[in-house]
């Protein structure tokens, strides 16, 4: 599959669309922006205290909480977004900023999580509903997702953690938009913050992406779109994610050693996939920049997963915007996957749309999943999708890179999700720092569904991206489904290439794993969290991490086997959620390994009932979200608080533990129903 070109609409040329307007670079804000401080304090210290703290991780889920996330239209887009910022973390959250506390303090690792792009337009419009700016200061390492989505709207940020450590309540600040600089006139300290690279300061002046596109978009219709690769001299010096993104590069005179990290360059995309709850901001990008009626967009691809069956007319609405544009300008399957076709990170791979050697930026921050397959997959928000629709490229700030090597083999009852619940736990509080993850499979064991697992949650790590270098496994899991010829040459992580922290990770030691609330790197031994007897309401299996046919076969042989043992009845609700409708379908044909039984009849055998493949019940919608009080044992990628609904409680653990937690109505792994292991009858 190569990249296409654009597709001018009918009577449609180059020549004939108007020149870009002139870049303003002159026209620069120069008034300063003023007003106080709004401090999320840590809740486990007291403001005012001598170690009083600021508030670490607050994620996107806290900044706009999903139920929120929705647009009814293009005209009322941010509405929600506006209504709901903080709207459980901080409730008056929005008449603080109207009375002035536009200088919003908050602590390391601001804004990790999700790429919606409704937190930082919805803060940036409860500020403009008052005539104010508002101003986002935190410490060390803030979502990269939110960090661009924020440079793109025009959004201040600041990453200054000795402003910060100063700041109290009612403090008076001012912000130059010019230099950056921001001052704490209360305490009459000055700070410079963490500086920007030339292109996020050229993107930041200039008004942000719309008007950056504008300019770009008719140059970028004339353009030939090439994949070259480094030589081998050059290749032999760089990661395989730097390998990559240097081939897509846009501007080819640039040189292998100018690809550094903190350096911004423009990076041809292979596919440009949202959902439906980011396509109407993406939609809005793209019209914004080529008028709407130009062009088709550039290597589209929109799966309606998020808000597809709540039964809220406000999520149709939302989705049936996806729908129009894909009819409008002929989007259609696999490209369009409609409700029930899937979640996109399974989807657009089994539909072979995702494939080694790729560039995918995916308007969903799991969309680091495409590392499982060889490619480098990176979450973005919605205006860098719509950019990228409209000229076929987007702008990226290269990572610096660490590696994990896996060595050792992997013990009884682990899979993928143990493996990275424990890597997330050794990382801590830091996680990956924001760094381009190089995952090695030494022993060569772990089957693309673990990979899958484990690059995917490189969103929950704060990763840049995590890839897996293609290998005879990936060449496997691509022939097993008819493709054969792959368009990319396959590449590996060159012996010089430098990495700013390169780990070995034994995997001997490893046990089954509990992640519990509200953090997937608060992880135990699943046969320690056994000994608590932690029971639960639900038992829910699937999502974009964990809902394959493997990861759903790795539940039923131990359903399988413990039914045999005597245990035949969950003691608890539980829920299936294949990660496509083709895995959907396939579980409902026999298989072998169960005497002939479907994954689905093992399911429906103990009391399992299988649900539609979508995301819901991952991020509190529909009628598997937890209510308040409500505790569940999942095989999701994320257990922040109220993530999978407010007021509950999520645990993470890989599907054979869920499936043996089901049985048991408390949590533990298989081993604790008395099965023995056996690689023949449970390895994957």
């Amino acid at each position: 599959m190569n990249i296409e070109p654009a597709r001018p609409k009918k009577g449609v040329t180059v020549e004939s669309l108007p020149d870009p307007p002139a870049q303003s670079s002159e026209s620069k804000p120069s008034e300063l922006v003023t007003g106080r401080a709004l401090i999320f304090w840590d809740p486990m210290s007291l403001p005012g205290r001598k170690f009083a703290k600021k508030r670490d991780a607050i994620d996107t889920d806290q900044i706009t909480p999903a139920a929120d996330c929705v647009s009814e239209s293009l005209e009322t887009l941010d509405e929600k977004w506006k209504a709901g910022s903080f709207r459980y973390l901080m409730p008056d959250f929005r008449q603080r900023v109207h009375r002035g506390e536009n200088f919003v303090i908050a602590g390391d690792r601001f804004a990790i999580g999700s790429s919606r792009e409704m937190s930082p337009a919805g803060l940036k419009g409860v500020a403009e509903e008052a005539g104010l700016q508002m101003v986002i200061v935190c410490g060390q390492n803030m979502g990269d997702i939110f960090r661009r989505n924020s440079f793109n709207l025009g959004l201040h940020v600041v990453q200054s953690p000795e402003a910060v450590a100063d700041a109290q309540d009612g403090d008076e600040f001012s912000f130059d938009p010019v230099t950056r600089r921001l001052t704490n006139v209360t305490r009459r300290r000055t700070y410079e913050p963490v500086p920007l690279s030339g292109k996020e300061e050229e993107i930041r002046r200039s008004g942000g992406i719309f008007e950056v596109g504008r300019r770009e978009f008719k140059a970028s219709l004339r353009t030939a779109v090439s994949i070259d690769w480094p030589d081998e001299t050059a290749a032999r010096r760089m990661t395989t994610t730097e390998q990559i993104v240097w081939a897509h590069r846009v501007d080819k005179r640039l040189r292998p050693d100018e690809a550094k990290p903190g350096t911004t360059l423009r990076v041809y995309a292979d596919l440009l996939p949202a959902s439906d709850g980011t396509a109407p901001f993406a939609i809005h990008t793209f019209n914004q920049i080529t008028g709407g009626n130009t062009i088709d967009p550039r290597q589209a691809a929109i799966a309606n997963d998020h808000f597809v069956f709540t039964g809220v007319e406000a999520d149709d609405k939302q989705t049936g915007i996806g729908r129009q544009f894909a009819d409008l300008h002929g989007i259609t399957k696999p490209y369009y996957a409609t409700p029930g076709d899937g979640i996109f990170h399974f989807y657009f791979p089994e539909q072979g749309l995702v494939l080694p050697g790729q560039f995918i930026p995916g308007a969903d921050s799991h969309s680091r999943a495409y590392g499982a397959y060889g490619a480098v997959g990176i979450g973005v928000g919605s205006t860098t999708l719509g950019f990228g629709w409209s000229t076929g490229y987007i702008y990226v700030t290269l990572a610096r890179s660490r590696r994990v090597i896996f060595r050792g083999r992997l013990q009884p009852w682990v899979g993928g999700k143990d493996i990275v619940l424990e890597l997330l736990r050794r990382w801590g509080a830091k996680q990956s720092e924001g760094m381009s993850v190089e995952l090695v499979d030494a022993e060569r064991q772990l089957p693309i569904a673990y990979r899958n697992t484990i690059a995917n949650m490189m969103a929950e790590a704060e990763a840049f991206n995590g890839i897996f270098a293609a290998d005879e496994i990936t060449d496997e899991w691509y022939r097993h489904k008819g493709i054969a010829d792959l368009p990319y040459p396959r590449i590996a992580a060159g012996e010089e290439a430098h990495y700013e922290i390169d780990e070995t990770f034994d995997l001997r030691e490893l046990p089954p794993m509990i992640a519990k609330p509200f953090s997937p790197g608060n992880a135990f031994p699943a046969e320690e969290v056994a000994r608590e007897r932690v029971t639960f309401d639900k038992a829910l299996i699937g999502s974009c991490t964990n809902g394959s046919y493997d990861d759903l076969l790795q539940a039923a042989l131990v359903l399988h086997a413990a039914r045999k043992a005597g245990a035949t009845r969950v003691k608890r609700e539980f829920a299936i959620f294949p990660g496509s409708g083709g895995v959907g379908r396939q579980i409902e044909s026999p298989d072998p390994r169960l005497g002939g039984e479907s994954i689905a009849e093992v399911f429906r055998s103990v009391g399992g009932q299988i649900r539609q493949s979508w995301c819901g019940p991952c991020f509190g919608q529909g009628p598997d979200a937890l209510a308040r009080g409500q505790r569940a044992i999942t095989s999701f990628n994320r257990n922040w608080q109220n993530r999978m609904g407010l007021g509950g409680e999520g645990y993470l653990a890989s599907p054979a533990v869920v499936a043996s937690s089901a049985l048991l109505g408390f949590m533990a792994p298989p081993s604790e129903l008395g099965l023995e292991w056996d690689a023949e009858m449970f390895g994957v």
